[in-house]
């Protein structure tokens, strides 16, 4: 290492609280490198940070998780999990913008007894570190419906990591299920060190929740044309404007116009954000 280098990552260190810094150095020997973020990265590490601050409801989580965080985690599915004392032991929350039933995974994830609980276990052993592993329906977790769906949908690769009390007892846990080989050590540096952003943010979507449950209205859909809640619900399977527009006979350029005007009355600037924000006020169900 040069000189020069050398100065900078001793000025930087410096900037670091001691006991922050050695736990740093410990936990990844790689970061003790000048190069540690790149300025794109860190600013896109920020970028998500401050979104996460945001949050207040499950379609700003929805919008985030599928669209400002794949930039640094690329998944096809992330499934949260908050523990409770209930029998069912978790509640569990899926999102996606591919085409399948979140809801379908999130009861998997709840009855499953061979994926689940390895990945739980080895991360309660390993100190609570990421856990990588791949869950192809084969060999030990042969047994796993939600092994052989995350298979099929071509995400058998899992990232996970939770959240834990003072006591050490198990708070949350978030499962990425993403690509073979889209995940590396730098991805799961990210989940590490986002989850815990994650963790606030989901729960107070919790809150929000509970907070409106005593009074809860229904569903607001009369804003929307009977045209454009069927647009949208196929804006929810994954549809393109062409695609909708040869399902139902109609130009691409109507069914453009049909999605500009969903957004605007739901005050969106995406389709991402769009699904999101009619599943929290349950013009679409999953």
């Amino acid at each position: 290492m040069r000189v020069a280098d050398e100065r900078q990552v001793d000025d930087e260190r410096q900037s670091w609280p001691r006991e922050h810094l050695d736990a740093v150095l410990l936990e990844h020997p790689a970061l003790d490198n000048p190069a540690r973020f790149d300025p794109f990265e860190l600013e896109s590490v920020m970028l998500n940070l401050d979104a996460s601050l945001r949050i207040r409801a499950r379609h700003q989580f929805f919008a985030w998780t599928q669209g400002t965080l794949q930039g640094l985690v690329e998944h096809q599915l992330l499934i949260c999990a908050l523990h409770n004392d209930a029998p069912a032991r978790f509640h569990v929350d899926s999102f996606s913008t591919v085409p399948v039933e979140p809801t379908h995974f999130s009861e998997l994830f709840r009855q499953d007894t061979f994926l689940v609980p390895h990945l739980v276990k080895s991360w309660e052993e390993n100190h609570s570190q990421v856990v990588n592993c791949e869950a192809a329906s084969g060999g030990q977790f042969a047994g796993s419906a939600l092994a052989r769906e995350l298979t099929r949908l071509g995400a058998s690769h899992i990232v996970a990591h939770g959240t834990h009390d003072a006591s050490g007892q198990l708070t949350s846990f978030f499962t990425f299920a993403c690509r073979p080989g889209s995940i590396g050590p730098r991805q799961a540096y990210y989940v590490e060190l986002l989850v815990p952003f994650l963790h606030a943010a989901w729960v107070r979507t919790q809150v929000n929740w509970q907070a409106k449950s005593a009074g809860a209205r229904p569903a607001a859909t009369g804003f929307l044309t009977p045209r454009e809640r069927e647009i949208l619900e196929w804006i929810y399977r994954g549809k393109s404007n062409i695609e909708v527009g040869m399902i139902l006979k109609i130009s691409p350029l109507t069914a453009k116009n049909h999605v500009q005007k969903i957004l605007r009355k739901l005050g969106v600037l995406n389709r991402t954000q769009a699904v999101g924000k009619a599943l929290a006020l349950r013009i679409l169900t999953t």
